[in-house]
C-alpha cells in the first residue's frame, strides 16, 4: 500500500508528459537564437550594404564638386561639355540622379532633363549653402541623397553652388531579400536538424525516468525487495537512494510487524495455555487437597493478571498510535509526581531489598499529560528495581535549565549488552527473557515509555554497560509545544 501512488495515471504519464516541456526547451533553445541571429545578420547586411554605398557616393560627390569648383562650371560660358556627360555616367553608375543647384537655388543640370530651370530649395541645399555636407535617408522610399559644395576660385573659397546626388537603394534592398531567402532556406533545414535532434535527446534525457517508473513499478505491485539504483544523472540517483532508503525502513517495518505479530500471538497465548494445563490437571483430578486447588487457583490468577496487564499495555500502544494522540497537558509538580512514582514502587523494592534514592536539584513545573508521563517513568523505575542485584540501588535525579527537564534513572543492575541497546526501546523485546518471565514482564515498558516522551517532544537516551547496571535519561520540554 506504501507504493499505490505509483500507479496513479499522472505518473505513469508523467515521463511521457515530461518529454514534450524538454523537448520544447532543447528545440526553442536552439531556434530561437537562430532565428535571432539570421534577423540580426540580414539587418547588419543591409546596413553595411548601404552604408558602403553612402560611402562611396560621398567620395565621388567631393571629387566631382571639386572638378566643378576647378573648372567654373557654375559660369555659364566656361561650363565643359564633358563635364555635362561624366556628371550623367555617374549617376548612371549609382543608378540614381544628379543636380547641380547654384546660389539662387536654381538647378542648372539635371542628368534626367527635368527639373532644369526650377527652384531646389531643400532642407540638404541649404544646409550645404552654409556649410554643412549632409546626407538625408529614405529607408521606405529606397533612395538617399548627398549633398557637396562647389566653391568659386578666390582666395575665400566661396560656395556658388551644391551638387545633389540621389541614389537609389532598390538594388541593395533585393540583393538582401535574396540572401535573406537563402539563409531562410538553411535556417528551415537546421531547423529541422534541431527538431529532430531535439526528440532523440528528449527520448534519451528522458529513458532513466523511465526506468525508474518501471522499478517503481515494480514496488507498486508489491515487490518489495526490487532494487531501485538509476544512478545515470545525480537527480535520479539521489531520488533511487531516497527510496531505497524508504524500501529499507518499509521492509524493516514489515519484519517488526510480523514479529510483533507473532510476538503477540506468543504472549497471549502463554498464560492461556498455563491456564489450560492448570485447569485440566484440576479437572483430571476426582479429590483435589484444598491446599493443591488453592495452589493452581493461584497460578490461574497470576496468569490472568499477566494475560490483562498484557492487553492494557496493547491498548496503551494503540490508542499512542494514532496519527493525533490525544494528551491532557497540564501544569503537573515534576517533584511531587516522581516522589508518588517511587512510593508506589518501593513495596517492589522492598521485596529485591533494592534501596530507592531520590535528588532533586531543583524544583520544577511544567506543562505535561500527568497520567501518561506517569506511566512513562514508572516503567523505567520498575525496570530498574526488576533488573537489578539483590541488595542494589536505584537513583532517580530531577534537573532543569531554562528549556527542558531532566529524569535520570540510573540502577546498579545487571545492565544491557551495547549491541542490544539499539533494540531495548522494540515491542515485546527482552534482554534476558527468562529472567522478564520471572519478574512479570511483557516486553512493552520501554516501548510505552519512548512513545510518552516522543509523545512530549522529547528524547530517551541509554547509557550502559554490561554488568554495571544502565541510565536511562529522559528529555522533556517545559513548555508543551503546540
Amino acid at each position: 500500500m506504501a507504493f499505490q501512488f505509483w500507479k496513479n495515471e499522472k505518473w505513469k504519464k508523467w515521463t511521457v508528459s515530461m518529454r514534450l516541456p524538454l523537448f520544447l526547451l532543447l528545440f526553442m533553445s536552439g531556434a530561437i537564437p537562430m532565428f535571432l541571429q539570421g534577423m540580426i545578420m540580414s539587418r547588419s547586411f543591409r546596413k553595411t550594404q548601404i552604408d558602403g554605398r553612402i560611402i562611396e557616393v560621398q567620395n565621388q560627390s567631393l571629387i566631382t564638386s571639386d572638378r566643378l569648383s576647378r573648372s567654373d562650371y557654375m559660369i555659364a560660358d566656361s561650363r565643359d561639355v564633358l563635364l555635362d556627360k561624366e556628371l550623367d555616367t555617374i549617376a548612371d553608375i549609382f543608378n540614381g540622379r544628379i543636380m547641380v543647384v547654384d546660389r539662387n537655388y536654381r538647378i542648372i543640370k539635371d542628368t534626367f532633363k527635368l527639373a532644369e530651370g526650377k527652384i531646389q530649395v531643400s532642407e540638404p541645399v541649404l544646409r550645404c549653402f552654409r556649410g554643412e555636407n549632409s546626407v538625408l535617408r529614405e529607408d521606405e522610399k529606397q533612395y538617399f541623397a548627398v549633398t557637396a559644395p562647389i566653391y568659386d576660385n578666390s582666395e575665400d573659397r566661396n560656395i556658388i553652388g551644391v551638387l545633389l546626388t540621389t541614389a537609389s537603394t532598390e538594388y541593395i534592398l533585393s540583393n538582401s531579400m535574396s540572401v535573406e531567402e537563402k539563409s531562410g532556406f538553411f535556417e528551415v533545414v537546421a531547423l529541422l536538424v534541431l527538431l529532430l535532434a531535439g526528440i532523440l535527446l528528449a527520448f534519451l534525457l528522458v529513458k532513466p525516468f523511465d526506468r525508474l517508473q518501471t522499478s517503481l513499478n515494480r514496488l507498486a505491485e508489491g515487490s518489495l525487495e526490487e532494487t531501485v539504483a538509476e544512478n545515470t544523472y545525480r537527480e535520479t540517483s539521489r531520488i533511487s537512494d531516497a527510496i531505497q532508503k524508504t524500501m529499507t525502513k518499509l521492509r524493516t517495518m514489515d519484519q517488526s510487524r510480523d514479529e510483533f505479530v507473532a510476538n503477540v500471538s506468543h504472549e497471549l497465548k502463554t498464560p492461556i495455555t498455563s491456564i489450560r494445563v492448570l485447569a485440566d490437571s484440576l479437572l483430571s483430578m476426582d479429590e483435589v487437597p484444598e491446599e493443591l486447588y488453592r495452589e493452581f487457583m493461584t497460578d490461574i490468577s497470576e496468569e490472568i493478571d499477566r494475560e490483562s496487564k498484557i492487553v492494557d499495555d496493547l491498548l496503551s500502544l494503540v490508542k499512542m498510535d494514532k496519527s493525533v494522540a490525544e494528551l491532557n497537558v497540564s501544569k503537573v509538580d515534576i517533584n511531587a509526581l516522581l516522589q508518588q512514582i517511587l512510593k508506589r514502587t518501593s513495596p517492589i523494592a522492598g521485596k529485591r531489598n533494592v534501596e530507592l534514592i531520590y535528588e532533586s536539584i531543583r524544583e520544577v513545573t511544567a506543562e505535561v499529560d500527568e497520567t501518561k508521563l506517569s506511566l512513562a517513568i514508572s516503567n523505567l523505575v520498575e525496570n530498574a528495581v526488576k533488573y537489578n542485584v539483590e541488595g542494589g540501588w536505584v537513583k532517580v535525579t530531577l534537573d532543569a535549565d531554562h528549556k527542558y527537564f531532566y529524569v535520570k534513572v540510573a540502577d546498579s543492575g545487571i545492565g544491557i549488552p551495547e549491541e542490544l541497546q539499539e533494540n531495548v526501546f522494540e515491542r515485546f523485546y527482552r534482554v534476558d527473557k527468562a529472567r522478564s518471565r520471572e519478574t512479570g514482564g511483557t516486553g512493552l515498558g520501554l516501548a510505552i515509555t519512548k512513545k510518552v516522551v516522543l509523545m512530549h517532544y522529547g528524547a530517551i537516551r541509554l547509557l550502559s554497560k554490561e554488568g554495571e547496571g544502565s541510565t536511562f535519561t529522559v528529555r522533556i520540554p517545559l513548555t508543551y509545544i503546540y
